[in-house]
């Protein structure tokens, strides 16, 4: 881990320095057919390898063939240079080292030497507190019985269908993960086609060795099959939570805790064993991943007894064919973020209002309803992100993404075909979104960047993207308090005389608010100044969770004219007044986002303007969401607007551009104004 966090931390300079030694590292191998990375230190005798008899996990061969050897040192790069790829910024390095860090310290191998580049105290100044970097494959930790793993609940669906490739890819990606610090628990769901041959023991059984093979390919500790852990009652068990009631819960906790201490990836069958008569049973995959959810979080009952935590769950993973929640406006792509406390219901219903059409699987081999298929994610990442911690997320994806096969045009399954015959589509390196939501605790691309503005990995300029990612990521996220409610209707500019929404009415709490933008602006705002600015323009206020994010706009008028003539002449300005996060908040969580969003989507659908200084670092974050930019001549601001072919309307850019100018600031101390 303490590789990939230098790599995070990198200076562009660093960057390039590393990719050198990357390229320079390939070519050298290339001349070298016959070397062998050395992939660990720890000797065989310290790995604990959890069997039983109903397993079926076989040890790999302790001395691969070259050409496996090749394909291990060619996949370490990608995944090397997928890490140098990935946005991450120092602060997205700070918060993964916090989480998925090491305490240990180890000893640095002589295989270091190709990133010592990459971490010289000129191109990142915390190198120094990195202690140790590794070329080739990342060691696997073994945790003490008391230390607790951080996991991922993993959920494949329909497995049968893919290709060894596809397989090969999604195992290779979960390997990565557990590289990086995260475990993996693997349950799969299959189904058997009616006029298969194989029942469903046998479909499940074939998956399970297919797997846990594939896992095999990408180094030791491989994968075990946990296929008795899963216990079934005739009655529902006690549970700590009220969610999701289930008759199944762990019944071998060991079963589970063992292996993953161990580094081990579980692979676990959607069967349980029946408590009374000890017979394996089908099982719904959802209440299997519940479970063990519920047993992780320390939220199962045994004997009567609340049972302690045995292990954090970060991530829970779908990855299904039909890929992530759709989005109305994004094609056949998907919604980039879903805030579950805000947008389930609304969601849900949209899912739930299926038209005639949509009644079978538009992919071929893949059973069931599309919407259907959607609304069950939907529900399941809800119901078990509801009984974790806070910062746990859900990623949603299809296995094309999770295998990062976006570029091979074989994979592409939605794409048209006489689009692909003509040759529109272009191969580029795409990031896998698993991996970077891991580094960054973000998605790709933000929630809030408008759909034109998908920006390519390849170079700076900005492209609409031939083909839309299929991934969602949901988080139990925070309510949205909007006054005046926009739930009938978006804000409109008031009638001159009319009684309008204050700071200081009861709704609003006025010192929450004030200490928002004071720890946001990192600067004192005069209270009074500004209640007494806004009292007569203020449309409404926005406020994200517990005053963690918020915006404040304003009706303004341009320099000369009356409220009675601006209102009349429809010259009433939508202001973006404020906007501001708490620190603790900014860059994790979508917080910023989901307050822009409500503002664009929700109070200021036809267009808002807003103002920044020149070298303010988050103008680059409002022009990626904005119409347009200007600079205003002979002042330090820059204008942003929203509003639809607004450059093309002189007297909007002129009313626009006087109010920018003309908005007096409110800060208490005499620092130029933000």
């Amino acid at each position: 881990m303490p590789l990939v966090a230098a790599m995070l931390t990198r200076s562009n300079g660093a960057w390039k320095k590393a990719t050198s030694v990357v390229q320079a590292s390939i070519c050298r191998d290339q001349q070298r057919p016959n070397h062998t990375t050395i992939t660990s230190v720890t000797s065989v005798s310290q790995r604990r390898h959890f069997s039983s008899a109903e397993n079926g996990a076989k040890p790999s061969r302790s001395h691969p063939s070259a050409a496996e050897a090749k394909q291990k040192r060619e996949s370490d790069r990608e995944f090397l240079i997928s890490v140098l790829e990935s946005s991450a910024t120092k602060r997205d390095a700070k918060a993964y080292l916090q989480t998925y860090g090491s305490s240990k310290a180890k000893a640095v191998p002589k295989e270091s030497q190709a990133f010592t580049a990459l971490v010289s105290d000129k191109a990142i100044p915390e190198a120094k507190d990195v202690s140790f970097f590794v070329q080739g494959s990342v060691p696997v930790e073994f945790l003490e019985a008391d230390e607790v793993p951080r996991v991922a609940i993993v959920k494949l669906r329909e497995p049968q269908t893919w290709d060894d490739t596809l397989l090969g890819g999604v195992a290779k990606t979960l390997t990565r993960l557990r590289d990086l610090g995260l475990r993996s628990v693997i349950v799969l769901e299959c189904s058997a086609e009616k006029s298969s041959v194989l029942d469903w023991k046998d479909v499940v059984t074939q998956q399970t060795d297919r797997l846990q093979k594939a896992i095999q390919k990408y180094g030791t500790p491989g994968a075990e099959l946990v296929d008795g852990g899963i216990w079934k009652r005739s009655t529902t068990p006690p549970s700590a939570s009220s969610l999701g009631h289930t008759k199944l819960s762990v019944g071998f906790g060991e079963a589970f805790t063992a292996p993953l201490r161990h580094g081990h990836i579980l692979v676990v069958p959607s069967r349980a064993v029946v408590e009374e008569t000890l017979e394996h049973t089908a099982a719904d995959a959802n209440e299997v991943i519940f479970a063990l959810a519920k047993y992780f979080a320390g939220l199962q009952v045994n004997a009567g007894q609340n049972q302690t935590r045995t292990a954090v769950v970060d991530r829970v993973i779908i990855i299904d064919p039909f890929g992530g929640i759709p989005a109305r406006n994004l094609g056949d792509g998907a919604r980039v973020f879903i805030n579950l406390e805000e947008q389930f219901n609304s969601i849900k219903a949209t899912l739930g209002a299926a038209e005639p059409q949509d009644n079978g699987s538009p992919i071929p081999g893949i059973s069931g309803n599309p919407k259907a298929s959607h609304i069950e994610n939907l529900e399941l990442v809800k119901n078990i992100l509801a009984i974790l911690p806070s910062t746990a997320s859900a990623i949603i994806t299809s296995p094309i993404e999770a295998a990062n096969l976006q570029s091979n045009p074989a994979y592409d399954i939605r794409r048209d075909a006489e689009e692909a015959m003509a040759g529109e589509v272009k191969t580029r390196r795409w990031q896998n979104p698993i991996i970077h939501n891991l580094l960054t605790d973000r998605p790709i691309y933000s929630a809030s960047l408008p759909i034109g503005r998908i920006k390519s990995t390849t170079n700076g300029r900005y492209q609409r993207s031939s083909r839309m990612p299929t991934t969602t990521l949901a988080k139990k996220g925070l309510p949205v308090t909007i006054f005046p409610d926009t739930r009938t209707r978006s804000w409109q500019p008031p009638k001159p005389g009319t009684p309008r929404l204050k700071l200081t009415d009861t709704c609003v709490d006025l010192p929450r608010l004030i200490h928002l933008i004071n720890d946001s602006f990192d600067r004192k705002l005069d209270a009074e100044h500004y209640l007494n600015r806004v009292q007569d323009s203020l449309a409404g206020i926005i406020i994200a969770g517990e005053y963690e994010g918020g915006a404040i706009l304003t009706w303004e008028r341009p320099f000369g004219l009356d409220e009675e003539t601006a209102y009349n002449s429809g010259r009433l300005v939508p202001y973006l007044d404020k906007f501001a996060v708490l620190k603790k908040s900014q860059g994790a969580g979508g917080v910023a986002d989901i307050v822009f969003n409500a503002m664009v989507r929700d109070c200021f659908p036809n267009g808002v303007c807003w103002r920044s200084r020149k070298d303010n670092p988050v103008n680059k974050w409002y022009f990626e969401r904005s119409r347009g930019v200007r600079k205003l001549p002979g002042s330090n601001w820059a204008m942003f607007w929203t509003t639809p072919e607004a450059a093309v309307k002189d007297q909007v850019m002129e009313d626009y551009e006087d109010v920018c100018r003309g908005v007096v600031p409110s800060w208490a101390d005499s620092k130029a104004a933000d």
